[in-house]
């Protein structure tokens, strides 16, 4: 059974990724943030992140995932990254002209079918 740790600081978000994953059959961790995260992953070894952008700060989720890219152990871990930050005020500062380590992509509100096709292809 994969281990997918979810990032986010929305706990119904988490609370409903959680229901949509557990009952397809994988296992779930969540995190409210980067912080939590990094420490949770260096412990719990995750399959895969599905991690937020905007928590305590706008690009957050983005942090994550560049020092991710940093540690050998973390590096090999998927990330899903999921975001309502093209529809927000901040898109402006979404950095379209960088290197992005990510995976996969999915917009909020997420749909339960679109989110396990992705999981199951970060996974593969």
């Amino acid at each position: 059974m994969a281990k997918i740790l979810v990032v986010d600081d929305d706990p119904d978000f988490v609370e409903i990724t959680r229901m949509v994953l557990e009952a397809n059959g994988y296992e779930v961790a969540s995190a409210a943030d980067g912080k939590e995260a990094l420490a949770k992953m260096r412990q719990e070894k995750p399959d895969l992140l599905l991690l937020d952008i905007m928590m305590a700060h706008i690009l957050e989720g983005l942090e994550v995932s560049k020092k991710m890219q940093a540690e050998a152990e973390l590096r090999r871990i998927p990330i899903i990254m999921v975001s309502s930050i093209t529809d927000s005020p901040h898109a402006g500062e979404f950095p379209t002209d960088e290197y992005i380590p990510m995976d996969a992509w999915i917009s909020k509100p997420v749909q339960p079918a679109d989110l396990l096709e992705k999981v199951k292809r970060c996974l593969r």
